[in-house]
């Protein structure tokens, strides 16, 4: 890998976590990348964003019931020439390979994606986990998809159950936890402004010192 330094954000929904990757993009003037990743691999994998962004950052498909096949059919069916790599993990797949090639080409931002463990090789990652307090996180969510206050919590319950699977089914690592990201901030405490100034300033630190 070259010395590009790369940002990565994981998010609870509902954090601000893309907003403060917007952010930084703009006072470092450095590429975000995060929906537009999903057309990337749609186009790279020749099928309709909408395909992929049903799987986008979900098991969706990864599994087959049990209740359809037992056990034994279900092996055979996996070794046999019909299985077809589910489409969740083809579009990991190649969501990957272009995570790779962009933190390859120039500094840059990636949001979700297991874009950390993706890199994992890569010595200059400031690898970022956002969160915040529960109440915030509805009322972000209340104003921005124009839900109340119990359909918020239950879209935010949803949306971190199955980041949490897909984040933990690839790479192995607890999601949300300092083991796995590095560093964690509180966009509550800090404001979004607060961990986009924290952020920033880590990554012209490590410019100066490459």
């Amino acid at each position: 890998m070259t010395d590009n330094i790369i940002i990565t954000i994981g998010r609870q929904f509902g954090s601000g976590g893309h907003e403060i990757g917007n952010r930084l993009s703009e006072r470092l003037n450095i590429p975000l990348y995060d929906h537009n990743l999903i057309r990337m691999a749609a186009k790279e994998l020749k099928i309709q964003p909408e395909e992929a962004q049903r799987v986008d950052e979900n098991l969706l498909g990864r599994y087959m019931s049990s209740a359809v096949l037992g056990s034994g059919d279900y092996i055979l069916f996996m070794n046999g020439k019909e299985y077809e790599e589910p489409l969740t993990d083809k579009v990991y797949e190649m969501q990957a390979q272009i995570v790779q090639k962009l933190a390859s080409r120039g500094s840059c931002i990636f949001v979700g994606r297991c874009a950390d463990y993706v890199l994992g090789d890569y010595s200059n990652c400031i690898n970022t986990f956002i969160y915040a307090y529960k109440d915030d996180r509805i009322r972000r969510i209340m104003k921005l998809y124009g839900l109340n206050e119990k359909k918020a919590w239950e879209k935010i319950k949803q949306v971190d159950r199955t980041r949490k699977a897909y984040y933990e089914e690839h790479t192995e690592r607890q999601w949300g936890t300092i083991e796995s990201h590095q560093m964690l901030f509180n966009s509550s405490l800090l404001g979004l402004d607060g961990v986009a100034d924290a952020i920033e300033g880590i990554y012209k630190k490590w410019n100066e010192n490459k």
